[in-house]
């Protein structure tokens, strides 16, 4: 028997596809929208206007579209990937001509009933192809320059056009996941080597070019880089945002202050309490406890995405779970890390948490991915 006959044989197909869906992977993502929807109700001052009602709504749309990606054989996917990242592409390109502008940057497509960012559906059609590409690749191939150049175009193309508009922290998602799933699909390591030396080259450039003739930045973004080495500098211009979320993070203790009695949040100190920086409201509110919960949550998340990508025999499915776990910790880990005065601040969502329409119904779409894996890998 063919490996394709016994995959046939051994699924499970129509309704009873829903039982093989991952439960505890499903519960752990209503447990972490759940968690959003609390804190969206509470930074409306006790309210499910204007934030926590449409999350809500969003959520079950999310669910919808995460069932009829899973009930449709991961077969499918992978073939359509190379047309899922050139739509995305068009998508991109379209935003130069059509997009809204929101913030100072042009990063959404106003489609009447919602606004679409493309980059946000970006950053899981490029996983697809490259799942799709090395799933095609022959392994002895998989290190050779001319092979290693091609996957490196499709992650170039779409972080150039994302940074365009302008998004930095959408664009280091984007090479970072990239990144990431070429190393797991087995590229040598010293291509990576070569790309971190050049990269610390390029900063002790930019340091080291400052005040002279051949400065490789302008001021203003020297004056970023001082201001996120110590916010204090500037408290009440470009070190504000994280000097009063690093406040609402102190202050939240081992407990929090209670449901609701977040001080920073509620008389409104706090910058983008709903979008970028809802995690100093959660932490304020629930502490050191609520934060580190959420964190488990998400750990829990990816353990279940590892699982899915070990149990299946196909390479496309493990690499594409693989990366779309990649994906998800890139999200909370930059967030969480800008948050608190790690990284700097460049505008990354916490997923499922933050309110945001694109976000959430591209990762549900995401996670339909992985379960559609789940439910036919052979048995």
């Amino acid at each position: 028997m063919s490996y394709l006959e016994y995959s046939v044989k051994s699924t499970p197909s129509g309704p009873r596809k829903i039982l093989y869906l991952n439960w505890p992977l499903t519960l752990l993502l209503i447990s972490v929208a759940g968690v959003g929807f609390l804190m969206l109700y509470s930074v409306a001052g006790g309210s499910f206007t204007p934030w926590a009602e449409p999350q809500i709504k969003r959520f079950a749309l999310g669910m919808a579209v995460m069932l009829c990606v899973a009930m449709v054989p991961i077969w499918f996917w992978r073939n359509m990937a190379a047309v899922a990242y050139g739509a995305s592409i068009i998508l991109l390109i379209s935003v130069e001509f059509f997009g809204s502008v929101g913030m100072g940057a042009q990063r959404w497509i106003d489609l009447g009933f919602m606004r679409l960012q493309p980059s946000e559906v970006t950053k899981i059609t490029m996983v697809m192809l490259l799942a799709a590409y090395y799933d095609w690749l022959p392994a002895k191939r998989t290190s050779r320059p001319l092979w290693v150049l091609l996957p490196v175009l499709f992650i170039l193309l779409p972080t150039f056009l994302v940074l365009r508009q302008p998004d930095l922290g959408t664009s280091i998602l984007l090479l970072a996941a990239g990144g990431g799933l070429m190393f797991l699909a087995g590229v040598h390591w010293a291509y990576f080597a070569a790309v971190i030396a050049a990269g610390v080259g390029l900063v002790t450039a930019v340091f080291r070019s400052r005040g002279t003739d051949w400065q490789l930045l302008k001021d203003y973004q020297y004056r970023r880089i001082d201001t996120f080495l110590d916010p204090a500098s500037d408290p009440l211009g470009a070190g504000y945002h994280i000097t009063q979320s690093k406040i609402a993070l102190g202050s939240g203790g081992w407990t929090g202050r209670g449901f609701m009695q977040g001080t920073q949040s509620r008389l409104n100190f706090l910058p983008e309490k709903h979008t970028d920086f809802i995690f100093t409201t959660l932490a304020e509110e629930f502490g050191f406890v609520g934060g580190f919960s959420l964190l488990a949550l998400y750990a829990l998340i990816i353990v279940f995405c590892i699982v899915t990508a070990l149990l299946t025999r196909d390479r496309f499915s493990s690499l594409v779970t693989l990366g779309i776990a990649i994906t998800f910790f890139l999200f909370f880990a930059v967030n969480m890390s800008m948050v608190m005065g790690l990284a700097p601040v460049v505008g990354v969502p916490l997923p499922m948490v933050s309110y945001g329409g694109s976000a959430m119904l591209v990762l549900m779409g995401a996670f339909g991915i992985v379960q559609s894996a789940h439910i036919h890998r052979p048995r």
